[in-house]
């Protein structure tokens, strides 16, 4: 390497330097802090700060609150990734054929994502109302005299929480989807119906082959974004009722902000972040597993 490229290279760090240290700080420091508060018991309630080992962590493992919120947490993600690709991949298709008013119809489905969490989570707290809501108001229309407190029963709630999650976030999850059929090229779909192909052939053989790596780094980036909400819970349920709606970021904000139970909170975002990379490097093995060349 000549003296003048080395100079180059060198330059070109350290105009980019200052932004990595900046960026290393903010992201590294809060993470380290965050474990080392997990193993002490901070409580600005108690007036303590002190170090306490992995005793946060086994109290986690008794306090049925957080074992409700783990469990919660697991299934809410779950099904709402399941829900995202059973509806987001056919919606990615529709919106990917040629019909009048497709533009159109592009720009209404985004309407939903594009809507703040808050306001979708309050919009939804008054639509699942046992006497006001639309939902109810629907279904006495064929079954009349219906009556559920959707929001008042355990199941209920849960199944209300995630039927808001996927009308908020689909759309999104769909619209990238459509972003990577657009990419295939028509020629080879054209040739394959050509050569007799049914619909069912063509998306089995070529279309999903093609869109697998993006569906599964989706799907992963989907995952993380359910396990750490938060607003649409905060403002549709407030966790209840009896916690049974609690994911893990609303559990860490009770006991940080409500509770003033600092180091709980900092170890149940250990938790909360552990599970995080656990789901990001499944994720990405079965990445690996479909990253070829077409």
């Amino acid at each position: 390497m000549s003296k003048s490229m080395l100079k180059k290279e060198i330059v070109c760090i350290l105009l980019v330097l200052p932004a990595l240290l900046v960026r290393a700080f903010t992201s590294l420091y809060p993470l380290l802090r965050t474990f080392f508060d997990a193993l002490r018991d901070i409580s600005l309630i108690r007036q303590t700060n002190e170090f306490i080992g992995l005793d946060n962590f086994f109290r986690m493992a008794s306090d049925i609150n957080v074992i409700n919120t783990i469990s919660f947490s697991l299934w809410f993600t779950f099904v709402s990734v399941v829900f995202h690709v059973l509806l987001g991949v056919p919606l990615a298709l529709l919106l990917n054929r040629k019909f009048f008013g497709r533009k159109v119809l592009r720009s209404v489905v985004i309407i939903p994502w594009a809507l703040p969490l808050i306001a979708a989570g309050i919009a939804f707290f008054w639509g699942f109302n046992d006497m006001y809501g639309f939902v109810n108001d629907i279904i006495r229309r064929f079954v009349p005299d219906f009556a559920f407190h959707w929001l008042v029963d355990r199941q209920g709630a849960q199944t209300a929480v995630i039927i808001a999650d996927v009308w908020k976030n689909m759309p999104f999850f769909a619209i990238l989807i459509l972003s990577g059929l657009q990419s295939i090229s028509s020629e080879i779909v054209e040739a394959a119906r050509v050569d007799g192909a049914s619909a069912w052939k063509r998306f089995w053989s070529i279309t999903l082959p093609h869109i697998m790596p993006l569906l599964i780094v989706m799907t992963i980036f989907t995952a993380l974004w359910r396990i750490t909400l938060f607003d649409l819970v905060f403002a549709m349920t407030a966790g209840g009722p009896g916690g049974a709606t609690s994911l893990l970021s609303y559990r860490i904000y009770v006991e940080a902000f409500m509770s003033l139970n600092l180091g709980y909170a900092a170890a149940i975002s250990t938790v909360l972040f552990l599970a995080m990379v656990i789901i990001a490097g499944i994720g990405f093995s079965l990445k690996k597993l479909v990253d070829y060349e077409l």
